[in-house]
């Protein structure tokens, strides 16, 4: 399946986030919701062949909703402008444990493996897991089916120094200074526009599922 209308769909409503523009497309946002569910079903199955804990994850608990939650937000309009799914056992979208995000946009779409935005209890232990195995880690980062996809961890939020209870000597220093436990890849056009771009993303999700494996031991430890 390819994702050619979906990403048509994002960027007529980036020009036209409102609701009356929305209204007047519904048949249209119907039908890309249903190609995006079909795409989120399809890589749950791919996923699960090599996670197993994927397998009774449903399609409808990881896909986020198009509206937005204006509240608390200066920014008004209505509507995300890219589709988002977050596939993991134990909640979905909502789940603390390592998954596969996918992010479908027209300005650049991206999968994401690992924890974001894990609760402070949940970030403490996975730092003292970086610590402690930071042999294992390593081995995993550096292993060349991994960093063909996957350079460095999401630095949004870092820290500026190590945090209180470690030393600031340790070599991979910076590692411990994450927010999010989280690396991502981007697709180019070519990969985008293929036919087979559920495949492609799978093949790079496959590379990832050894970081969630480390993450996830971490996580079910502090349940």
């Amino acid at each position: 399946m390819n994702i050619h209308n979906i990403l048509e769909f994002l960027k007529e409503l980036k020009l036209n986030n409102n609701r009356e523009w929305f209204a007047e497309n519904k048949k249209w946002f119907d039908q890309v919701k249903v190609e995006f569910e079909q795409i989120s079903k399809e890589l749950i199955l791919e996923i699960s062949k090599f996670d197993e804990e994927i397998k009774h994850v449903e399609a409808k608990d990881c896909i986020f909703r198009i509206y937005r939650d204006t509240r608390f937000s200066h920014d008004k309009t209505p509507y995300k402008t890219h589709f988002g799914v977050f596939i993991a056992s134990a909640g979905g979208r909502k789940s603390q444990r390592g998954g596969y995000y996918i992010h479908l946009d027209p300005d650049g779409c991206f999968v994401g493996v690992g924890v974001w935005g894990p609760e402070p209890s949940l970030l403490k232990a996975l730092r003292q897991s970086v610590y402690d195995n930071i042999d294992e880690l390593n081995e995993i980062r550096h292993n060349p089916e991994f960093s063909q996809y996957f350079v460095d961890f999401f630095e949004e939020d870092k820290l500026k120094t190590v945090p209180q209870g470690f030393p600031k000597d340790f070599p991979d220093a910076e590692l411990l200074k994450l927010k999010h436990y989280l690396v991502d890849y981007k697709f180019d056009e070519t990969q985008t526009k293929s036919e087979d771009f559920v495949a492609i993303v799978a093949e790079v999700l496959k590379s990832g599922y050894p970081l969630n494996r480390f993450l996830n031991y971490t996580v079910d430890e502090i349940k």
